[in-house]
């Protein structure tokens, strides 16, 4: 019986260190291990994605023409007429891929802004929820950095100006959504959509497996959580 008793006491006593610890590191300094996480899945996505074929050569992330244009543009591509269709669909992702590096001085900064609400909120939430926190906090500002140099990758291929003609007449039709309807705003949504995958993807690993993050703080953290 005393064995038991003090089984008990002990395992009363490792929840009460666990639950300090963790409410510990939620405050020291506002969650500094998930801006550790935060950092390091940034700094992965971006490297990973502002390479060439970051995007076109991930199926995960790769631009492809929206609605039923897609399904036209696979269909021409089985058939053998999808020259033209490819040329436009290269021009998208290298244009993604070169806004890439945009991404990451906007979100390191995001990431020091976090407070400790947001870490608090983080920790309890989903596998994503890190991820899902920088999406709602950075999205409007990335898409602002990113335009600029899409519409320049854009219209040097020469495709962007008969895909925004054709894109304009289609969404009368119902073809496509009008927000897909300049080129411009839709690679930068799928380049945004894309970083954002990508980070999540990175969250999830290191939330599963906690000896994958680079900061023994970001470890502790997560080693918590599980």
């Amino acid at each position: 019986m005393r064995a038991y008793i003090f089984g008990l006491i002990g395992l009363v006593f490792a929840a009460q260190v666990s639950a300090f610890s963790l409410s510990d590191l939620q405050q020291n300094p506002t969650g500094e291990g998930l801006k550790s996480m935060l950092e390091q899945s940034t700094q992965i996505a971006v490297a990973q994605l502002s390479q060439p074929g970051g995007f076109s050569n991930n199926p995960n992330v790769h631009i492809g023409l929206p609605g039923n244009l897609g399904k036209a543009a696979r269909a021409m591509k089985m058939l053998g007429q999808g020259k033209q269709v490819t040329a436009l669909e290269n021009s998208m992702n290298q244009a993604a891929e070169q806004a890439m590096p945009e991404a990451q001085a906007l979100l390191l900064d995001a990431i020091k802004k976090m407070t400790i609400s947001d870490a608090k909120g983080i920790l309890a939430g989903p596998n994503d929820s890190a991820t899902a926190y920088l999406d709602r906090s950075s999205r409007e500002q990335l898409r602002s950095r990113f335009l600029p140099i899409i519409t320049q990758a854009t219209q040097s291929s020469g495709l962007a100006q008969q895909y925004n003609e054709f894109a304009g007449q289609a969404v009368n039709f119902g073809v496509i959504d009008a927000k897909n309807a300049s080129i411009e705003n839709y690679v930068a949504e799928q380049a945004l959509d894309g970083l954002f995958t990508i980070m999540a993807e990175q969250e999830a690993s290191i939330r599963q497996d906690p000896a994958q993050a680079a900061g023994d703080v970001a470890k502790k953290v997560f080693q918590l959580l599980r």
